[in-house]
This record gives structure tokens, C-alpha cells and sequence, in this order.
């Protein structure tokens, strides 16, 4: 057992490490959505919400190239070309900062997300298929707190950096003649690039680190078919209903959990509620995940199943949901962030419950999951739309259905075509 635990140890640091990686660069765009909002002056907070669309729409279109380039590649190596395109986007980012384009944030937006993208499909069945599967939900959730860690830092020191005292910024705009405001806004904009490069030649360096690790490569397609009687006999991926199922909860989780995260800073704006207090309001939302994840570590498998975590998740989505519904003020918004705790052992629960028995589907499987993440670009538009015709508190009723099916994925979706 030690020698496994051994065994096991450079993989755990190198996923970790890439997860953090992946909270770094996903929760910064709670931030990027009111800070381009006035950088690039944007009309509605359905536009500022292009900026999760844009980062997330490339898992959906992404993760199936992805998996035929990790079938070329290995993990190891494809994990080292994912960090190698989120460098290129970062390039495109710092000149859409410099220039002050909306459209080319996008743009550098989607290219990161590509990166991610090849990097999630090699990394979350590495460590999902790494130890035993009914343990997985445990190992994941440990990832998962090297990503909201890195996430809450980024919501603290890039919050600083963008949307340091924007407030005062926002009421002198008005009162400036066109080329200051311009100027002013230049400046504004400029603040992210130093960051950015930063974070860039970071990146490249993980990138050769990856490559030249001992991270071993798993072996397991072919011997785990002969061991899966799930697997046999199957000639597609879209043959096994619990897969298929999986798949849409992870849609619904992720674009709850975009949701919440991304939407709060501006929910707390309409409140009245000063910046200067509203970008904190990401950063406890991700504060309320990572004790999810340490309650996780402690409790699953050994007191909690998967299933039995993943039940209680969906019905405290539900509850936080309406109690921010019917509360005002910061009351509201406190429910919100309680969000938080209710998604964060959604994604380790949901995993590896999906891809357990795939055989040798598990990377194409895995893609369509990663694909799912898709969820994040598609809920928020649909959460923006809602909010124009009934307001920002009242459109997350569309938290509700997503937990709902979630519930139902943990009592029965999961076992569909098993039994």
C-alpha cells in the first residue's frame, strides 16, 4: 500500500498542479465579466456574459478533437500541447487589452478554453482511473481544492488589479471629454497585460516541466474491456444510457455553477452593493466550494458513497436556489455563494460515475463529459435573457431544474443500462 501511495504521489502533484492551473484561469472570469463591461463599454449584462460563452463554448466544440489528439499524443504529451495553446491565447488577450477589443478578448477567451479543454480530457480520467473508482470521487475532490485555492487567489489578486477602485472610475467617465475617457480606459485595459505575461511564461514553463516528468502513461484500455462486462459487446459510446445521462448533469451542473460563480459580482451591483464589496463576492463563493471539497476528502467513500454525496448536493442546489429567490440584499447574495458548497462535490461524484464499465470508451467518453462543459457557455446566456424580461434575482429560478435533474442522475441516471 505505501508503495502505491508512492507510486501515485509525482501524478497527484503534477494533476494538482495543472487544476490549479484550471481554477486559476476559470474563475478569473467572474472578474473579466464587469471589468470588460466598462473597459470596452458595454450596453447590458447579457453581452458582458459573452465572456463565460466565449470560454466555455470551446469545451463543447474542442473536447472530441481533443480526445483524437490524446489518442496520438499520450496524456503526457497532450497535457504539455494544452498548456501550449493557453499560452497562444494569452498572446491574443494581451494584444486584445492593448487594442481594447471586445471581440478579440473573445477570441483569446476561446483559445484558452481550447487549451483547458485538451487539458481537462487528459487530466480528469488520469486521476480518475489512477486509484480504485470507488475511490475517485475522494481523489477528485482533493483536485478540486487545488482548484478553488488557485481560484480564490485569482478572484483576490486579479479583482485588485482589474477592479481596484473602479467605482470611482465608473462616476468620473461621465464627466471626462472623449479623449480622456478614452485615455482613461487605455489604462484600465492595460492593467491585466503585465499579469498576463506573467501567467504566460509560467505556463510554458509547466509545459516542459510536464514533458519531461517520469508521469507515467495508463495502460488500461485493453484490459479493462476484458474485465468490463459493460463494455462488451458494445460498438459505440453512445450505447450506454448512464454515460448519456452523465453528460447532461454535467451540463447542468457546470452552467449552475458558472451561474453562480460568474453572476454574483454583477447580482450584487443591481443590489446597489459597491464594487469594492461586489468583487469579493466570487471569492466566497469559491471559499464555500473548497469546504465542500475538504468535507469530501473526509467523508467519501468512507462515510459517504459518491451517490449518497452527490444526492445531497443536488437537494442543497435546490434550497440555496430558493432561498435566494425569496430573500433580499445581501441575505440573497449570501445564498448565492452557498452555491458553492452545494456544486463542489458535483463534478467529483459525477465523473467517475459516469465513465465507470466504459472499457476502451473511456477517452471518447471522457471527451463527451469535458464536452458538457459547454454548459458554462449556454446557461449564463439563457440566465441573461431571463433576467432581461424579470430581473437578475428572479432568473435564477433556472438554477432549480438543473439540481432537480442532477438528484435524478444520483438515484437512478447513474445505474441506467447496468441493471
Amino acid at each position: 500500500m505505501t508503495d502505491s501511495k508512492k507510486q501515485y504521489l509525482l501524478p497527484m502533484v503534477i494533476i494538482g498542479i495543472l487544476f490549479s492551473i484550471f481554477g486559476y484561469t476559470t474563475w478569473i472570469n467572474g472578474i473579466l465579466i464587469p471589468y470588460l463591461k466598462i473597459t470596452c463599454e458595454l450596453r447590458s449584462d447579457l453581452q458582458s456574459f459573452m465572456v463565460a460563452t466565449a470560454f466555455f463554448i470551446a469545451y463543447a466544440v474542442m473536447a472530441i478533437p481533443s480526445s483524437l489528439v490524446l489518442k496520438r499524443t499520450g496524456y503526457k504529451k497532450g497535457m504539455a500541447l494544452g498548456l501550449l495553446v493557453m499560452v497562444f491565447g494569452y498572446l491574443v488577450f494581451i494584444a486584445a487589452a492593448k487594442t481594447r477589443n471586445y471581440n478579440l478578448f473573445l477570441t483569446g477567451l476561446f483559445i484558452i478554453g481550447t487549451g483547458l479543454a485538451l487539458l481537462q480530457t487528459a487530466s480528469n480520467p488520469y486521476i480518475s482511473k489512477i486509484g480504485p473508482i470507488e475511490s475517485a470521487a475522494s481523489r477528485i475532490a482533493i483536485m478540486g481544492m487545488c482548484n478553488k485555492a488557485a481560484g480564490i487567489m485569482a478572484s483576490l489578486i486579479f479583482g485588485y488589479i482589474a477592479l481596484n477602485d473602479t467605482d470611482a472610475l465608473v462616476a468620473s467617465l461621465q464627466t471626462m471629454d472623449e479623449t480622456t475617457r478614452n485615455a482613461t480606459l487605455d489604462q484600465l485595459s492595460n492593467r491585466v497585460v503585465l499579469p498576463n505575461i506573467i501567467y504566460a511564461g509560467f505556463l510554458v514553463l509547466m509545459a516542459l516541466v510536464i514533458y519531461k516528468s517520469g508521469l507515467p502513461e495508463l495502460k488500461e484500455d485493453v484490459e479493462e474491456v476484458k474485465d468490463s462486462a459493460l463494455a462488451k459487446n458494445k460498438t459505440s459510446v453512445f450505447q450506454f444510457p448512464h454515460l448519456m445521462l452523465g453528460v447532461l448533469a454535467i451540463f447542468l451542473y457546470v452552467g449552475a455553477e458558472v451561474i453562480a460563480g460568474d453572476t454574483i459580482i454583477s447580482y450584487g451591483k443591481s443590489l446597489g452593493i459597491e464594487m469594492s464589496k461586489a468583487k469579493f463576492f466570487t471569492t466566497a463563493t469559491l471559499t464555500c466550494m473548497l469546504v465542500g471539497y475538504v468535507v469530501g476528502i473526509f467523508t467519501i467513500p468512507k462515510y459517504l458513497s459518491q451517490q449518497a454525496a452527490l444526492k445531497i448536493s443536488a437537494l442543497l442546489g435546490v434550497a440555496f436556489s430558493i432561498l435566494a429567490l425569496f430573500t433580499t440584499g445581501f441575505t440573497s447574495v449570501f445564498f448565492i455563494a452557498l452555491m458553492g458548497l452545494a456544486n463542489s462535490l458535483m463534478w467529483p461524484a459525477i465523473f467517475p460515475l459516469a465513465i465507470d464499465g466504459l472499457g476502451r470508451f473511456t477517452k471518447i467518453g471522457s471527451a463527451l463529459l469535458i464536452m458538457a462543459v459547454g454548459g458554462g457557455a449556454i446557461l449564463p446566456l439563457v440566465y441573461g435573457k431571463i433576467a432581461e424580461y424579470v430581473g437578475l434575482q428572479q432568473a435564477y429560478w433556472v438554477m432549480v431544474p438543473c439540481y432537480l435533474f442532477i438528484y435524478y442522475f444520483a438515484t437512478k441516471g447513474y445505474k441506467a443500462g447496468k441493471v
